[in-house]
């Protein structure tokens, strides 16, 4: 048993991404830029593969007074495409492709997934209470206005008001995509 979970070791330890003109065709991103956030990325993870235990510690360090692990978790998902339980370079770069310079609709499509908790292509309340709760927490209990206690349900309600154009309790993509044109 010792030397398959030596080779399985190997395996995540030796990740190397795709070709650069692959990612670079597939990507938003110049040849140069990839060579940076992948620097950046090894840095991170010099497996070359972020599990979501750390994925949530490096996100962690950028909300020091809030609690980020959820909304990190539901994050994670959304970039771990392949639903593996990693989060490959490749995922990473096509993620922040769209997040940063892809289209409108793209951008639109990405966060719908990402709210989207058990991936069945609508939103219910309770996916959106989840997100919208996790948010929340990231933010900390510091956050200016002071926030009452039921302002993630009236979040919830504002939202649905807004995007479940025909009231059925559930908010479809494109339900999702033609609200946040409007």
């Amino acid at each position: 048993p010792d030397k398959i979970e030596d080779e399985l070791e190997m395996t995540t330890v030796c990740h190397r991404p795709e070709g650069l003109e692959q990612l670079e065709a597939q990507t938003n991103f110049t040849k140069r830029e990839l060579q940076v956030l992948y620097r950046g990325f090894k840095n991170e993870c010099p497996s070359g593969v972020v599990n979501e235990e750390t994925f949530k510690q490096i996100y962690a360090q950028f909300f020091p007074h809030g609690d980020a692990s959820m909304y990190a978790h539901y994050l994670f998902k959304a970039f771990d495409t392949t639903q593996n339980g990693s989060v490959k370079f490749e995922d990473f770069v096509m993620a922040l492709s769209i997040l940063l310079r892809g289209t409108v609709h793209e951008k639109l499509r990405w966060t719908f997934n990402l709210y989207d908790i058990n991936k069945d292509g609508c939103i219910n309340k309770e996916e959106m209470m989840d997100i919208v709760k996790a948010i929340y927490d990231m933010m900390g209990k510091y956050t200016y206005p002071v926030l009452k206690e039921d302002a993630p349900r009236q979040h919830v309600e504002a939202f649905f008001q807004k995007m479940d154009k025909n009231k059925d309790g559930v908010v479809t993509l494109d339900e999702f995509i033609e609200s946040c044109q409007e």
